[in-house]
């Protein structure tokens, strides 16, 4: 993902996601538990938000669309 704000997708990794303004403020709403995770940190390049939803069971579609939409 460039810094043109490109659309964030299921398979987007978490580091990529992390340099869009405004994202950490919607991932900490959804309380993405990788944010506050020390292991974490050293994957943030390899999980993918579609990844981590599905772990966690949190709401895929609606983080995308809030993610979409800070970044538009």
């Amino acid at each position: 993902m460039t810094k043109q704000n490109k659309k964030i997708t299921a398979q987007t990794n978490l580091a990529q996601i992390l340099e869009q303004p405004g994202a950490i403020d919607v991932l900490s709403r959804y309380q993405l538990p990788c944010l506050s995770c020390p292991f974490a940190a050293y994957e943030m390049g390899q999980l993918s938000l579609g990844e981590v939803a599905e772990q966690y069971g949190l709401p895929l579609a609606e983080i995308l669309a809030e993610l979409n939409q800070k970044t538009d």
